[in-house]
């Protein structure tokens, strides 16, 4: 039974907190369904295929893989081929599903294959990994999450050190009840539709360095 619930789970990561997941993710992909099939239905109606969106990321200790998310945003290009502005291939139902954060319920699958865990710093794009202090590295010594400390101080208004700094802090202090702390004040966050986007960007600014 143990070695099941560690199954693809890094050795030095509390088997606590895998058999927390789990028993959040299992049962909470079986009540959802419907709703992951809703979406999925009106994403195929009025984006097209594909329905997810899938990113290499970063994980545990700077691992790749896979992140899945429903697709936000089209492929709409210039005349020259390049992907125009987020903000240009946001659409009006992507809008919705990032403000409800219903755009980030596929990366279930993903805590359910031990590559996120429900709570943990956000996976962030690839090329940042170079561009962290060795502080800010430390994000990566745990699983990443779907959502974290930082998602329910601020998200995205925050500047990146802001970010940084509380999810090294999260690092430093995790614990179950932080967790279920964190979990509780995410669903409040979504209610009110908070720290969605930076001002004046679709999502948030590149993080460009120290």
């Amino acid at each position: 039974m143990i070695e099941s619930l560690s199954m693809f789970l890094p050795a030095d990561v509390p088997l606590s907190k895998r058999i927390f997941d789990l028993s959040l993710t299992i049962p909470g992909l079986i009540l959802i369904s419907p709703l992951l099939a809703v979406v999925a239905i009106l994403l195929r109606l009025f984006h097209g295929k594909p329905v997810l969106f899938s990113q290499v990321r970063p994980g545990y200790r700077g691992e790749l893989f896979a992140v899945y998310k429903f697709r936000t945003m089209t492929d709409r290009r210039d005349d020259a081929g390049n992907l125009l502005p987020d903000e240009q291939r946001l659409t009006r139902l992507g809008r919705f599903l990032r403000g409800t954060s219903l755009d980030e319920l596929p990366e279930l699958f993903n805590v359910l294959r031990g590559e996120m865990s429900l709570v943990g710093p956000r996976p962030l794009l690839v090329q940042y990994l170079e561009r962290y202090s060795p502080e800010q590295a430390r994000r990566h010594d745990v699983l990443p999450g779907i959502t974290g400390w930082a998602q329910i101080n601020g998200r995205n208004v925050l500047s990146w050190e802001d970010k940084f700094r509380l999810d090294v802090w999260y690092v430093d202090h995790w614990s179950l009840w932080l967790d279920i702390k964190i979990l509780a004040l995410t669903f409040w966050k979504v209610i009110k539709r908070e720290g969605i986007s930076q001002p004046g960007h679709a999502t948030a600014e590149e993080f460009m360095g120290n």
